[in-house]
């Protein structure tokens, strides 16, 4: 217990810690994604020179590669017997970590997920690599953690920081990484987590900057700014957008539980989508992959309005069937080139219809990534931030806000859950599964009192707290005060409890700011 309210005693001390520890788990980060980047990288290269081949070498190439696909499916379904965690994006399985809802081996997800996020994207199934790298990340963090030593109570800041060190340096996108941590990850403004997440998302950048350049994802020569007379185009395209993001989430449970029916699993499964993926390579090759090849050739160059809706009704249902099947890889990348091709559509029919220059259908595709970002993940911010920054595209943060926020209504009016939320949700009905469920471990959870919430306007001894859950500090601005029952919690605390792991998600609930 001692170990786990140190940081409680001098917490400027605590800070300067967690920022120097925290910028060596993104320097461990920043190579792993790094490494991680470059041999995708290079698949991205050689799989169209060898598929040309095959094309050449008919049947023998296809033959031999058809082997090679089925040893691969045979690989992953081992990977995932032995370690389930690295199933799918890994950032749900990151906030289940960070509830306390279940435990992880970090060096045996780091290389199982490591080797099978390569693998699984690298043969050209529509799956991105933000999501394993902010997997690999968190084993970073919590690796880094527990060679030091260091209580569960930081731990959770180390894991926290590792996460948003892989999300930046997967896309060169420092501010992203942080914001994320804090809009999606822990959905708080903790200072705590701030000075960890931005010392490990600046120097993962650093590292994966100077080992793979420090460019933007997406390469635009030159991104031509809306005019003020064209916001209100804005308004239908983030309604557009936002009604295809919730589609995306609702037929993506649909996809899930589809799979979960499928009469063969293991090895089995995963043959759909590989074989799929062999097809599209001589059919369509534009869908293969995550899909930021494909972002650049949009903005380069312009496609006919049939083709484009080819695209994207092809590269949705390959993501579909793709990421149902659980292989290692994210949605994150495939959601951005959806939104990019959605943006696409939209501005090929305003031109069309002689409403705008076609010189401003590049901004479109931009703006379209963001707003589909923000009604699928429902964290407009992150998208917007995570945008700019793949884009270098800096002066457009008005117009790429405003097109988030008006999706991110569109898919709440509609009811739609954020995709992490509704995958973790899964993920903890299928726990008794997986057999990594979390012991009982004491640690000192941090939760904010969002206003309006179980805790706004209550005493201390009105709130009916998790059974073993002992309050020790609250801290309002910089006073610090005691917790005693007529204490009256107010929104925007700090409270600083000593609770078992799994109750983490219960405090959380209690502390949810409450809307309407």
């Amino acid at each position: 217990m001692r170990d786990a309210l140190h940081f409680l005693a001098d917490e400027r001390a605590f800070r300067l810690r967690l920022f120097c520890e925290g910028a060596l788990v993104g320097i461990g980060v920043g190579i792993v994604v790094a490494l991680f980047r470059w041999l995708l990288g290079l698949t991205e290269i050689y799989l169209p020179i060898l598929f040309d081949w095959m094309a050449k070498s008919f049947p023998v190439g296809f033959f031999g590669w058809g082997i090679f696909l089925v040893l691969v499916a045979w690989i992953l379904a081992r990977f995932l017997a032995i370690e389930p965690l690295i199933s799918g994006s890994g950032i749900p399985q990151v906030k289940a970590i960070l509830l306390g809802r279940i435990r992880m081996n970090a060096q045996r997800v780091l290389a199982l997920k490591f080797v099978g996020g390569v693998l699984g994207i690298g043969v050209g199934m529509s799956l991105g690599r933000e999501g394993p790298s902010v997997q690999l990340g968190a084993c970073v963090g919590q690796w880094f953690s527990r060679l030091r030593l260091r209580p569960r109570s930081e731990e959770r800041f180390l894991l926290t920081a590792g996460s948003g060190a892989g999300l930046a340096a997967a896309f060169n996108a420092p501010l992203a990484g942080v914001i994320f941590c804090l809009e999606e990850l822990t959905k708080s403004f903790s200072p705590l987590v701030l000075m960890a997440t931005v010392a490990a998302s600046v120097s993962s950048s650093a590292v994966a900057g100077w080992a793979l350049g420090l460019a933007p994802v997406f390469h635009i020569k030159a991104l031509p700014s809306l005019p003020m007379s064209h916001y209100v185009l804005l308004l239908p395209l983030g309604i557009f957008v936002g009604v295809l993001g919730v589609l995306f989430n609702h037929v993506l449970e649909a996809t899930l539980d589809a799979y979960q029916k499928f009469p063969a699993q293991g090895a089995a499964k995963f043959l759909m989508p590989l074989f799929l993926s062999f097809g599209l390579a001589f059919a369509l090759p534009e869908v293969l992959g995550g899909g930021s090849a494909l972002v650049d050739t949009l903005l380069r160059k312009e496609f006919a309005l049939p083709f484009l809706l080819l695209l994207l009704v092809a590269k949705f249902v390959f993501t579909m069937i793709c990421f149902g099947s659980g292989v290692p890889g994210g949605i994150f990348l495939p959601m951005l080139v959806l939104g990019a091709l959605s943006g696409a559509v939209f501005s090929k029919l305003t031109a069309m219809a002689g409403i705008i220059d076609p010189a401003l259908m590049v901004s479109f595709i931009v703006y379209g990534m963001a707003a589909y970002f923000a009604a699928v993940v429902k964290a407009p911010i992150t998208g917007s931030v995570l945008i700019m920054e793949m884009t270098g595209s800096f002066h457009h943060m008005l117009a790429l806000i405003f097109v988030s926020i008006t999706a991110y209504l569109t898919a709440d009016v509609l009811k739609g859950a954020p995709v992490y939320d509704m995958l973790l949700e899964r993920l903890l009905r299928a726990r008794t599964k997986i057999h990594q469920v979390m012991a009982h471990h004491r640690t000192i959870a941090e939760f904010i009192v969002g206003e309006g919430s179980s805790l706004d306007g209550k005493t201390i001894a009105e709130i009916s707290w998790p059974e073993e859950c002992l309050l020790v500090q609250v801290r309002r601005g910089e006073t610090e005060l005691i917790p005693t029952g007529p204490l009256v919690l107010q929104s925007g605390d700090f409270v600083y409890a000593l609770a078992d792991d799994g109750d983490i998600a219960e405090l959380e609930e209690l502390a949810e700011e409450r809307i309407g």
